[in-house]
């Protein structure tokens, strides 16, 4: 591969090679992997610094794109020119793999060469590292299929919106990308695992998350005279308090609900009610079933708390993104995959995430596994946390990643389970 992106000078990286007791991969991949770190690095650097923004992705894309086509590929844009789609290979089945490739609203507050360039605009998720992966992965089975080693057709997905409402998992398959996809496959950066270690769970992986917008309107008046208002500080209070508790006893507590308020305004003066008020939270669920129920028992909810207040309530119910459920198959796949790759060791079990995801869009449709892939420096007790200004990985992590989604690849074409 050639590229013009280079690695600024002095830069170094702990790019692993094949670790001992693992399995080699095909075609001499591992050595050609081995010479590819700093090129990789150096895609990873320059995706860092110029983060785009949701649904805006347009550079990034056609950086994916020119890649991919220099290693033999024929990538195609989508409608938009936001996201990439690319298939390698020939033959009746079909795995794909998802990259998300937008950035957060974040400051980037690192002291490094690849800082961002962006004022208020971070890769504090990693998908900058999720993207450079799968390229990594495109690039490595592009020499396989060229040498007739590839026993089955691969799919990337180079996703825009992740961290938007509305996401772009509905967008990419809205463009045929889950066409002939017999399962699909996703990794996502976790600092809480050094790099080297990935966590793998079947079942319930992720929250579903929703957002919920409750707006109060009635006669304000002086704090005084309560009685001659709908109070609205007092109704907005009821709201906080009574909504979370009464959830708990209409749902199954097994569906893991949660309802958390974010953000409350009302009012200016200390000695005046408000004619109206406003509450914004979040709803995270991990069963599918509750999930389904959630808008409409939350509404209803907030309406029969509100009510004695006499105050005016509209509620503005967004969905977001359905729970990520871990196919029990394509998570043994994937969890066996990384053994061969990393070491049966170097396999854990992941936690369960509030989080919300959108790559479980895919899994209404097909089945499939996403795993979390260790970021952390090994030895250190520095944790730079996702979504924060100061998120980077141990760029080690892209080698490690590369293989395990490469071994993943060839055991999930060769597998009879989907």
């Amino acid at each position: 591969m050639t590229t013009a992106l280079e690695a600024p000078e002095g830069a170094e990286t702990s790019w692993p090679g094949q670790l001992p007791g693992t399995d080699p991969l095909p075609g001499r991949l591992d050595r050609w992997l081995a010479k590819r770190g700093a090129e990789l690095v150096a895609i990873r650097r320059h995706i860092h610094a110029h983060p785009e923004p949701s649904h805006s992705e347009f550079e990034t894309a056609a950086l994916i794109a020119r890649e991919l086509a220099v290693a033999g590929l024929s990538p195609r844009m989508m409608p938009r020119g936001n996201g990439v789609i690319c298939d390698i290979g020939t033959g009746d089945r079909m795995i794909a793999f998802r990259a998300d490739i937008d950035s957060l609203p974040l400051q980037d507050l690192k002291d490094v060469p690849y800082r961002s360039t962006v004022d208020g605009r971070a890769h504090a998720c990693g998908h900058d590292v999720h993207t450079t992966i799968m390229l990594g992965l495109g690039m490595a089975l592009a020499q396989l299929d060229e040498q007739s080693l590839l026993p089955g057709r691969i799919r990337l997905l180079f996703q825009p919106a992740e961290e938007a409402m509305p996401s772009g998992a509905p967008e990419v398959i809205a463009a045929g990308g889950l066409k002939d996809v017999d399962a699909i496959y996703a990794l996502h950066c976790y600092p809480q695992l050094p790099s080297g270690l990935v966590g793998v769970r079947s079942g319930p992986f992720t929250a579903a998350a929703d957002a919920v917008e409750v707006k109060l309107t009635g006669p304000g008046g002086h704090t005084a005279r309560p009685h001659l208002t709908a109070d609205l500080v007092h109704a907005l209070g009821r709201i906080i308090v009574d909504v979370p508790s009464l959830l708990s006893r209409r749902l199954d507590p097994r569906s893991g609900l949660s309802l958390v308020w974010g953000a409350v305004h009302a009012g200016q003066a200390f000695n005046a009610i408000p004619g109206a008020g406003e509450l914004r939270g979040t709803v995270r669920v991990l069963s599918r079933d509750a999930w389904r129920e959630a808008p409409e028992l939350i509404t209803r909810l907030i309406h029969e708390v509100v009510a004695p207040t006499g105050a005016e309530v509209d509620v503005n119910y967004i969905r977001g993104v359905p729970p990520v459920i871990n196919d029990r198959m394509a998570s043994a796949v994937i969890a066996g995959a990384a053994g061969a790759a990393l070491g049966p060791d170097r396999v854990v079990e992941a936690e369960l995430s509030m989080g919300g995801e959108d790559f479980s869009f895919y899994l209404e449709h097909v089945p499939g596994a996403m795993i979390r892939l260790g970021t952390g420096t090994p030895g250190s007790d520095e944790r730079h946390d996702l979504h924060q200004g100061d998120f980077d990985v141990d760029e080690s992590c892209i080698g490690h990643g590369v293989r395990v989604m490469a071994h993943t690849a060839l055991a999930a074409l060769s597998t009879g389970a989907f």
